[in-house]
């Protein structure tokens, strides 16, 4: 799966609540996007939660950020539930093209879904980000506890200090490995179901990412 995403950087992928995000050199202060034209190649889409076809992304009207919509991304245990159905997951390999003298990271990730947890089962969505190729990795986990029929909501904010910045002056994919786990905990699986979601099922239901800019040395 591969999608070219080209936006005007006077206003693209940034978030605007982001204040007091600083540059990679911990300025502070928040950088703003590239005046030139930004390209996210959308390499591979993949996992999983997000078999071929049951995975979009799009940037979002304002320009301020991208979002992955999915349609088979449910993770469950118990009563018709498959061994492996417990977890899963999906990959993003972005390569995200912008003008020279320029970085860029993840600064803050929105999650959506629906849940139904059992009493005592337990729900967990987890997210990692990192370069290829490099140690440095961002992981953030949210936990979710049963009884919940609802839908939920997750925001990974990455501190100044934390967060993950390309190299300068090369080119390496992005990776987002995002993962939805249910355990039934202390209820029963032989007698109940627990699922959670991270889905489009009502067309609302969707991962915002926002990136912080900063200048190259």
């Amino acid at each position: 799966m591969a999608r070219m995403l080209a936006v005007s950087g006077a206003t693209a992928l940034l978030g605007t609540s982001l204040t007091g995000l600083g540059g990679g050199a911990g300025s502070g202060w928040p950088t703003p996007p590239p005046p030139d034209k930004i390209v996210i190649d959308v390499a591979t889409v993949n996992g999983s939660g997000c078999p071929a076809g049951t995975a979009a992304v799009a940037v979002s009207p304002d320009s301020t950020a991208f979002t992955v919509t999915y349609s088979n991304y449910v993770a469950q245990v118990g009563l018709g539930s498959k061994p492996t159905d417990f977890r899963k997951n999906c990959q993003l390999n972005l390569r995200v093209h912008v003008p020279q003298g320029f970085t860029y990271a993840i600064a803050s990730a929105d999650y959506r879904g629906f849940a139904h947890l059992e009493k005592g089962a337990v729900g967990i969505q987890k997210a990692n980000y990192y370069f290829q190729g490099s140690p440095q990795t961002a992981s953030q986990s949210h936990r979710f506890t049963g009884p919940l029929d609802d839908g939920w909501q997750a925001t990974d904010s990455v501190p100044v200090a934390a967060l993950v910045w390309a190299p300068c002056g090369e080119t390496r994919n992005f990776n987002i490995n995002t993962e939805l786990r249910v355990s039934p905990g202390t209820s029963d699986p032989s007698r109940t179901t627990s699922f959670m979601t991270m889905d489009s099922t009502d067309g609302s239901i969707r991962t915002t990412y926002r990136l912080a800019w900063d200048y190259c040395p």
